[in-house]
């Protein structure tokens, strides 16, 4: 008896060392995970901090003395990127090794000389809108930028897996939007949802969704969509959009300064659109466009807010809605300051303003403790531009109301010119 109570004890001694020791392994495991965590969340906001600092470096918005010696480093290669700029369009100009290819349908090219901020999207969308009151079957072709990107198989054909295979994804048929904006990008997928009977397509090869476009949904006319840059399409139309708030930045080309393309480059457009033109542009500008491309028809707009709604909701409030609240406002887009002056123009006061970088994909811990900073601060309601609002997960609850601005362009100067622009789309035929 006092034997088997001696072998029981045992096993109850053995069982709590090895259950300690799990427990003493699991610890040390949930440790490891946190250690990790911690590092990986301090290696994400450093490179967050050094993106914000080039940020500020090419939009010369940080004048420190660390940014103009980052600068300085930064000339060189913006020099010799011109070069590259400059022999990609003389080998694409004269038809040397490279050359653009033509659709069977009339093409529209829509883009801007610098990276991001002319307000691009609101005026495909509108030029989209009057190809379809005319009766056009208009698809918009996209390169579906920062959208989740889909690996070809590899096979007999395609055995490293680097030609792409794919065909385009259908981000709208014109009749029901497939994919979310993680899947397509915030910019298609935003076009795809404000435009019902509009097909919308992304990939990088935009001549394989030109022909895809034609051949399944039986378009007349594509939307290049950022397409100033790419030279292997050829359009029948280039619209070319200046922010007249910000023309051409510094005017030296990436990585120093924000342009594409050397500003010479004008001469390829076909009309010239000064977007966020609420005042008579400077004569600089018009000189610059004028000693470039005398030709081209000049077209003012300006981006004009419509109404609030609420994001992941069904709510709309009219442009009177934050005239007596204190708002909280955040951006993830290239040109935060002319947003964030139209809500402090339309609101009691602001309370809170948070900047992000362009394309910034918000997760829910980092929005979860954006709200409470605003809450703190004060808010009753946040507000956001559609194009953060489409990046925010749709099943996120906030602490406190949401809502996103609806902006729509409206033709201050130019009217005319622009619906002739239309007009003489309609009117060619592709042979």
């Amino acid at each position: 008896m006092a034997g088997s109570n001696f072998t029981k004890e045992l096993k109850k001694r053995d069982f709590n060392l090895h259950t300690w020791k799990r427990v003493e392994r699991e610890d040390n495991f949930i440790t490891r995970l946190q250690v990790i965590s911690r590092n990986n969340s301090w290696f994400h906001n450093k490179l967050r901090d050094f993106e914000s600092f080039v940020e500020g470096v090419l939009y010369d918005r940080d004048l420190s003395v660390s940014a103009r010696l980052f600068g300085l480093f930064l000339r060189p290669f913006s020099i010799l990127f011109s070069g590259i700029v400059r022999l990609r369009l003389f080998l694409y100009s004269n038809r040397i090794l490279l050359s653009n290819k033509p659709l069977d349908c009339m093409v529209v090219v829509v883009g801007n000389l610098t990276v991001g901020g002319t307000g691009k999207t609101p005026v495909v969308e509108r030029f989209a809108k009057e190809l379809l009151k005319k009766g056009q079957k208009v698809a918009i072709l996209s390169r579906g930028y920062k959208s989740k990107q889909v690996k070809p198989s590899r096979n007999f054909k395609n055995w490293f897996g680097f030609k792409n295979i794919l065909a385009p994804r259908v981000v709208s048929d014109g009749r029901q939007v497939f994919l979310n904006s993680e899947d397509a990008g915030d910019e298609a997928y935003m076009l795809a949802r404000n435009l019902p009977g509009v097909v919308v397509l992304t990939d990088k090869n935009r001549v394989k969704a030109g022909r895809y476009a034609i051949e399944k949904f039986g378009v007349d006319t594509v939307i290049l969509d950022d397409g100033f840059q790419y030279l292997h399409l050829k359009g029948q139309l280039n619209l070319l959009l200046v922010d007249q708030t910000n023309p051409f930045g510094n005017r030296c080309l990436l990585p120093r300064g924000i342009l594409r393309e050397p500003v010479r480059h004008l001469k390829r457009a076909s009309y010239v659109f000064f977007t966020k033109s609420e005042i008579e542009p400077e004569l600089e500008i018009l000189q610059t466009v004028r000693k470039y491309n005398p030709h081209a028809e000049i077209i003012r707009c300006v981006h004009k807010p419509k109404y609030f709604e609420e994001v992941n909701g069904t709510k709309k409030e009219n442009l009177t809605f934050l005239h007596e609240l204190y708002v909280g406002v955040f951006c993830g887009i290239a040109s935060p300051r002319g947003f964030e002056d139209l809500i402090e123009r339309m609101s009691g006061e602001v309370r809170f303003k948070q900047r992000y970088l362009d394309h910034h994909k918000y997760s829910q811990e980092e929005l979860d403790r954006m709200f409470q900073q605003a809450k703190n601060s004060g808010a009753d309601v946040m507000v956001t531009t559609e194009k953060d609002a489409v990046r925010i997960p749709s099943s996120y609850c906030p602490l406190i109301p949401l809502f996103f601005v609806r902006m729509e362009i409206e033709i201050v100067e130019g009217f005319e010119d622009f619906e002739e622009a239309v007009e003489d789309l309609c009117k060619v035929t592709i042979p």
